[in-house]
């Protein structure tokens, strides 16, 4: 059974027992969130399409750690011939999550 839910403005294919990365979430470590922007659920072959959301599906995880940093872009500008150099870097804060039920 695996679903495709909207978590922090993007979308994962999720099934329980995974983990993953999203985009920071408002709760703290250890906390229980429910997730019912499910677009899709597919049980055993049945798949389920929402128009937009699937009506009663609910999606439920657990923050595992709120406070994660993903690896460094760097955003490098140069222009020729005028000695202009300048080096931005920025590293997203992520939480990691897992998923516990799909019901």
């Amino acid at each position: 059974m695996y679903a495709i839910v909207d978590i922090a403005g993007q979308q994962f294919k999720v099934e329980a027992g995974t983990e993953l990365f999203c985009n920071r979430l408002a709760a703290a470590k250890g906390s229980e969130i429910e997730f019912d922007k499910v677009l899709l659920v597919d049980s055993e072959g049945k798949v389920k399409v929402g128009a937009p959301y699937v009506k009663g599906a609910v999606v439920k995880a657990t923050v595992i750690d709120d406070s994660v940093r993903a690896d460094k872009i760097l955003v490098f500008k140069k222009i020729a011939h005028k000695g202009f150099q300048k080096c931005n870097g920025h590293r997203q804060k992520l939480s990691r999550i897992k998923i516990n039920e799909i019901a």
